[in-house]
């Protein structure tokens, strides 16, 4: 693999690392901030903890508009500014509506980079190495959260204002991260649907693809492509790659990871372990999930996207199963922990390494920002609307049942990954269009 594709396409995917940090650096803030301002668990789920959720929503719902207008490039590099921007603010904040404010914007951050960050770097990399590279992002989500975890710990106890370190601390990489985006190229699939075919060929010849800007035309079917420019992915020809990005969006947080991630302390005191070791056992987590996340990049060009589905599911009904066990009779201690390791072992080497990899494959190329935008906008809803309402549901039916209600949704999960997803390993994006839009000729 080209060192400079890989280069570039790392920090693209630092996007991944600030999505990760910012997700989780609210789990050790969270509790300091209800006991802080005193308010009830349904505004603290809702403007606390779900203002981010709600700008990831809205990040990922209109991200495929300046990813299509401005360019990947241009889109990546306004993420970073909402990030810091939002780091710093959150610091700075006296009440938790301007709390809230400002993570709405690190959201839309979030949000945005998960529909602009796969799209660039599946652009630019081989076939052969695109699971791998797009991987990237996932890998630099897992090494935010344990970053941001071990963050939390060190932090924790530091004075009474310890929460404003906790969420303040990634205005530095976010800053680093603006930066270094500013280097990096336009995508050449991109320049040539805007018709800048020049700059294309000056982009190619820097990646030294070895490929040409009339080899890439004439694989994206370049006689079409004005009359392609008026299609959106919501017509029939384009059904099944919707249906596809929306399912392994939808099994992504009904398999409650988002919510576990952002009340892991939380559900670890429930457990029966003290703060220090909540926080604790938190970093164990995130460490967990980068060892997991790193097998399951190495995996995912050589078994493929679907089979390490089928491990990811499997792993997740036992280890949820597990999980709502414990709760229901009361096993305590460590017990918890261990199953939920497990849990974030299956969700990494599984839905966690495949997603953003998938939904950027199944789109053709005229449509990618659209369909990447349509696949995280369904992701984000139920990230935003799940744990929001997980300190309500844990005090009304506790977390047993909710731990039970997730492992059947990864029943169905095994169903969808058996009987419809398709393996898109080592193909071209171009004949992946072909073979997942059949109809594409006709409307």
């Amino acid at each position: 693999m080209h060192s400079k594709i890989y280069r570039i396409s790392l920090i693209a995917a630092l996007a991944g690392f600030l999505f990760g940090f910012d997700t989780v650096v609210i789990s050790g803030a969270e509790k300091k901030l209800q006991a802080l301002w005193e308010t009830s668990d349904a505004f603290h789920g809702t403007v606390v903890i779900g203002m981010a959720l709600f700008g990831t929503v809205i990040g990922a719902m209109f991200g495929g508009w300046p990813t299509n207008r401005f360019g990947r490039k241009k889109t990546l590099v306004w993420i970073g500014v909402l990030y810091s921007v939002s780091a710093i603010g959150s610091a700075l904040a006296n009440d938790p509506v301007s709390f809230g404010i400002f993570r709405f914007l690190g959201g839309l951050g979030i949000g945005a980079s998960t529909v602009a960050a796969p799209s660039y770097i599946s652009e630019i990399a081989p076939a052969e190495h695109r699971g791998r590279l797009v991987g990237l992002y996932q890998f630099n989500i897992v090494f935010g959260i344990l970053i941001a975890f071990f963050s939390n710990y060190l932090l924790s106890g530091t004075g009474p204002n310890d929460w404003r370190w906790m969420v303040g601390v990634e205005a530095f990489p976010a800053i680093i991260y603006t930066l270094f985006s500013l280097g990096i190229p336009k995508s050449p699939r991109w320049l040539i649907t805007q018709s800048r075919e020049a700059e294309a060929a000056q982009v190619l010849e820097r990646l030294g693809l070895g490929v040409s800007v009339e080899e890439i035309e004439r694989d994206m079917k370049a006689n079409e492509m004005e009359a392609l420019k008026s299609e959106n992915i919501f017509m029939r020809k384009y059904r099944f790659p919707l249906i596809l990005a929306f399912l392994i969006a939808f099994f992504n947080q009904f398999s409650g990871i988002n919510a576990f991630l952002y009340y892991a302390p939380r559900i670890f005191e429930l457990a029966g372990l003290g703060e220090s070791t909540a926080l604790l056992s938190s970093i164990g987590i995130g460490f967990t999930n980068l060892v997991f996340t790193l097998l399951g990049i190495y995996l995912i060009d050589r078994l493929g996207r679907k089979q390490l589905m089928y491990f990811g599911s499997v792993g997740y009904i036992i280890s949820l199963a597990l999980v709502a066990a414990a709760f229901l009779l009361e096993w305590t201690g460590m017990v918890v922990p261990i199953f939920l390791f497990l849990f974030i072992a299956s969700h990494a080497i599984g839905q966690g390494a495949v997603i953003w990899v998938f939904i950027s494959e199944v789109f053709p190329n005229h449509l990618r920002g659209s369909g990447q935008a349509f696949g995280c906008s369904v992701h984000w809803v139920l990230a935003w609307l799940i744990p929001s309402s997980i300190p309500f549901l844990m005090n009304w039916i506790g977390p047993g049942p909710v731990f039970g209600f997730f492992a059947f949704m990864m029943v169905l999960q095994l169903l969808f990954v058996h009987y419809m997803m398709p393996e898109t390993k080592g193909v071209s994006l171009e004949a992946l269009s072909a073979r997942l839009s059949p109809g594409r000729k006709g409307s």
